[in-house]
């Protein structure tokens, strides 16, 4: 009983070594002889742009709106039209001045009238310096002639005055533009009356006529970017342009939970406020496990790679991929960081066969 009993666990004990033996065994000579030499590539950490993408309306980057100062006169003259580029105090409309001219027509001869009494009372004010106290005119006249001068001085003081506003009036009959730029709206004709109160503008006016891209991100992807982060805008009609984060939006939108990013854009005329813009954010990345794309291969089972093992022997793993950015695949599920593959998915090599691994960078 007890040397059967003692056979038996000889016996197990050689079955499990020989087994052990199995997962290890050594590729014949002869076999690794004729293998082919291939380059493998290593699974692993890589830093990868996130490929945020985002949609938004395309904005003047400051607007400008033009109403005169003025109220109750008529438009004369019109001077510019919509998509016009003006320069900083270029003429946009004329008021009509007419009735002003008259009014500092007749202030200025005011003016002169009032110099002439102010003159005549200086002159009076003058005949009687020193005769205080020499009894030859009393001190009732000579104060009143002292004053008179300084009432007339006062008069025309404010009669000046009063023809300075005049003037500042005839400068601001002319409508300027505040800032250079593009004309965006223009909402007055010759004929209306000027009404600086009025809740549309004359002319709304895009400053420096720079347009930039307003777009809407998400909460959780407004942490990766950062103000200077290049992004690529394309427009509805196919054209793609350069830009670059200028603002981030501080705060969240609490119904939608999107933050506004403000994209600077480049002086382009196929640029228009209220357009429409998607922008890939390139600058926004992260480390995620990833392999050279050209070791994906795709069959009819789907996307696939060749894993060589510690005995250099091929298998082939199913894979799932994400992003894709600078020749390499984000690998979402497949063969473990450090795994060996073969960097060209086009390798004549089968499941099972022998190479010879040439690691890449080497």
């Amino acid at each position: 009983m007890m040397t059967t009993s003692r056979l038996g666990i000889a016996a197990l004990l050689a079955l499990s070594l020989g087994v052990a033996g199995c997962g290890k065994k050594p590729v014949p000579a002869d076999e690794r002889k004729g293998a082919r030499a291939v380059r493998v590539s290593t699974v692993e950490m890589r830093p990868m742009a996130s490929g945020l993408t985002a949609s938004g309306l395309l904005v003047s980057r400051e607007e400008a709106a033009v109403n005169p100062e003025l109220s109750g006169y008529r438009v004369a003259k019109v001077y510019v039209e919509v998509d016009a580029k003006v320069a900083e105090g270029q003429p946009l409309a004329q008021l009509d001045d007419t009735l002003l001219r008259s009014q500092i027509a007749q202030q200025t001869a005011l003016v002169a009238q009032q110099q002439v009494a102010a003159d005549q009372a200086a002159s009076q004010a003058k005949d009687v310096e020193g005769l205080d106290s020499q009894g030859v005119l009393s001190k009732e006249t000579i104060d009143q002639r002292r004053f008179s001068a300084r009432s007339a001085k006062a008069a025309l003081d404010a009669q000046i005055a009063q023809l300075h506003d005049l003037q500042t009036r005839d400068a601001r009959m002319t409508i300027r533009a505040p800032v250079a730029g593009l004309v965006l709206e223009r909402n007055v004709r010759p004929g209306d009356v000027a009404a600086p109160s009025a809740a549309t503008p004359m002319f709304r006016m895009a400053r420096d006529s720079l347009v930039e891209l307003e777009a809407d991100v998400a909460e959780g992807d407004l942490a990766g970017l950062r103000v200077g982060d290049p992004v690529q805008v394309s427009l509805p009609d196919g054209a793609a342009t350069e830009g670059r984060v200028r603002l981030i939006s501080p705060s969240v939108d609490p119904q939608t939970k999107l933050g506004k990013v403000r994209i600077s854009l480049p002086l382009r005329d196929d640029l228009r406020p209220g357009g429409f813009g998607r922008a890939t954010f390139a600058g926004s990345s992260r480390a995620v496990l990833s392999i050279p794309e050209s070791a994906i291969r795709y069959d009819a089972d789907g996307a696939s790679v060749m894993v060589v093992d510690d005995a250099d022997h091929v298998h082939q793993v199913p894979v799932k991929t994400g992003a894709h950015g600078g020749g390499y695949v984000e690998l979402l599920q497949g063969p473990a960081a450090g795994s060996r593959i073969l960097q060209a998915a086009a390798v004549f090599v089968l499941p099972g066969d022998v190479v010879k691994p040439i690691q890449d960078g080497r």
